[in-house]
């Protein structure tokens, strides 16, 4: 996929999905359309019965998620044989004053990808259902820490039910070679004389040309020394009855 912005990784993705519990018909809001990539999976979570609002501020970043959004959904139809539906909207402004398309509007859960997501919570949180999840996506601790301040601060009718990180770490396994790039072998155990002369009429009956046994050649496993995944921290906010 094309991107301008980050797009949040399918590892963050899935796990906000499931922090939301996002199912087929519900209705979704999602601010900081980015790339596009999260409403890719939103879109794909509600179905056909369900609808997601996308609102992005940026007018470039906007422009590239219909973009991407349209392109998928002419990829589906060309793979799959017929179109999916199409259940997002994207809305190029600022959701602080964007009360016009929230109007009469309720949604079952939240996403938002923002710098400043406390500075639109007093906007979202009336159009979430009580018990709705809002879910955040904040890049930076520090971030997490003023929103927390600004909820106590404003009083505003949500319990932070969960702050966490999800990493991703590559591994690499291998099988140990010497410098001459041979491979080290396992040494069969100590066997008495009986078991030693089965041993080698066994051997004897084996095709030469088949390599080492198995297990016997012993492997290294231990974390790649480069760890690419970006990674954000997701913080789970639950709407109060009122």
């Amino acid at each position: 996929m094309k991107r301008g912005p980050a797009i949040t990784y399918p590892k963050d993705a899935a796990t906000m999905l499931m922090m939301m519990d996002v199912m087929e018909g519900d209705c979704v809001l999602e601010s900081g359309s980015g790339s596009g990539g999260m409403s890719l999976f939103l879109s794909r979570a509600v179905g056909a019965k369900g609808s997601v609002l996308s609102v992005e501020v940026r007018e470039d970043h906007y422009t590239i998620a219909v973009k991407n959004y349209r392109t998928w959904r002419t990829s589906w139809a060309s793979r799959r044989g017929q179109e999916w539906p199409d259940n997002v909207q994207f809305e190029n402004t600022d959701l602080c004053t964007a009360s016009s398309i929230l109007t009469g509007q309720g949604f079952h859960s939240v996403a938002l990808n923002l710098n400043s997501p406390h500075l639109v919570l007093p906007s979202v949180l009336p159009h979430l259902h009580p018990g709705g999840i809002c879910v955040l996506y904040i890049v930076n601790i520090t971030q997490v820490v003023d929103l927390l301040e600004d909820i106590r601060c404003s009083a505003l009718p949500c319990l932070c039910e969960r702050i966490i990180e999800v990493p991703v770490r590559d591994w690499v396994v291998t099988p140990t070679q010497k410098r001459n790039g041979e491979y080290f072998t396992i040494k069969a155990p100590h066997l008495d004389e009986s078991l030693r002369q089965k041993d080698e009429i066994s051997d004897e009956s084996e095709d030469d040309d088949v390599g080492p046994s198995f297990r016997s050649i012993p492997y290294i496993a231990r974390p790649h020394p480069e760890q690419h995944s970006y990674t954000a921290f997701l913080v789970k906010l639950r709407k109060l009855e009122s």
